[in-house]
């Protein structure tokens, strides 16, 4: 590639001369990627210097309860599991039995099922469930399903987090259709709900970062619980 090129072909390979020299080759996430493309799931995973990220602030905030939701096949659910403590423990919504499956199946063969638990269901029930028992709060939330639903699942997320807890939501910035007041896609329309629930609520503190790569224009929302 010369330098004169640019746009997601510049995007993609910065990505893969990143992951290259800081984090290499893996055969149980490429495993849980081919599982995933076997089974016919949506290619719509994090990409691996997501994932690390991911692994990094689990590990720099010293996270022992993780809460996902969206699972998917468990790609970055195997990211965060890998930073927990032996005494650790991360939660999983997934809605499709199917993706649920192939995930459980993945966490098996990394190693990993006996510090993951995958619930099956729709998120907003398994909040609820997770509500209602009085969990111990998680130190660290992602969430990556579907946008529609996401100020619900974040509200929801104060219930079961603690002051200082990380929360992140992935896939905000829609290739800059967040900024479109007018759009009438309900995945935009869900996202911009939740920069009007993170603006009005005192117990979040947030900033949004938008991300080229692999997966092409997006980004991600960082939120801090506060006391």
């Amino acid at each position: 590639m010369t330098t004169q090129e640019s746009g997601p072909q510049r995007w993609a390979a910065v990505d893969e001369y990143a992951e290259a020299l800081l984090i290499g080759a893996d055969e149980v996430l490429d495993e849980a990627r081919a599982a995933a493309d076997k089974a016919g799931l949506p290619p719509i995973a994090v990409a691996a210097n997501q994932g690390k990220l991911l692994h990094l602030l689990a590990r720099i905030g010293g996270a022992r309860r993780i809460l996902e939701i969206g699972t998917l096949a468990g790609y970055s659910t195997i990211w965060m599991a890998r930073a927990l403590p032996a005494d650790g423990a991360l939660t999983t919504l997934e809605i499709d039995p199917a993706h649920a499956a192939v995930a459980t199946a993945n966490l098996e063969r990394a190693g990993l099922a006996d510090l993951v638990e995958v619930k099956v269901g729709a998120a907003r029930d398994s909040l609820a469930e997770l509500t209602g028992a009085g969990v111990e709060p998680y130190d660290l939330v992602f969430v990556d399903a579907d946008k529609a639903n996401i100020p619900h699942y974040v509200q929801a997320c104060l219930a079961l987090t603690r002051p200082g807890s990380v929360i992140v939501v992935d896939n905000v910035v829609r290739d800059g259709r967040l900024a479109d007041a007018d759009s009438t896609d309900e995945a935009v329309r869900g996202v911009r709900r939740l920069h009007d629930l993170i603006a009005a609520e005192p117990q979040l503190d947030a900033t949004t970062v938008q991300t080229v790569g692999s997966r092409g224009y997006d980004g991600f929302t960082l939120i801090r619980v506060e006391g």
